[in-house]
């Protein structure tokens, strides 16, 4: 249960930042390396959120507490799905070709998950 509470503070601080980030700077102040920075502050965010819901879920619907390691990789791979929907709004390509693209994407990477794990 300690895991959750380090993922109970990554999230909350993530998501601190991000919001200073968007109220403070501008993606032309801030340069490449805020903008890397802010992608990946994302991603833990949406990670954490991932584990929670995931959590939840297990708990309520499945009867189990326990939460292994491949639950982890399974929402770290998830939680990739929309950072990748946000690049490809700012290329301005979301469609229904890459909103394909990208399930395809996650799907295969959820079976490695699976199948290597």
């Amino acid at each position: 249960m300690k895991h959750n509470r380090v993922i109970y503070v990554i999230s909350i601080v993530g998501l601190a930042a991000l919001i200073t980030m968007l109220n403070v700077t501008s993606p032309t102040e801030i340069g490449p390396v805020g903008v890397l920075l802010f992608f990946t502050t994302l991603y833990v965010v949406v990670f954490s959120l991932i584990v929670i819901l995931m959590h939840l879920f297990k708990r309520i619907a499945l009867k189990k507490g326990s939460f292994g390691h491949k639950d982890y990789l399974y929402s770290a791979v998830l939680a990739f799905g929309p950072i990748m929907l946000l690049m490809a709004r700012s290329f301005g390509a979301i469609n229904l070709w890459t909103i394909s693209l990208i399930v395809l994407f996650l799907t295969l990477a959820e079976f490695l998950v699976y199948k290597r794990i």
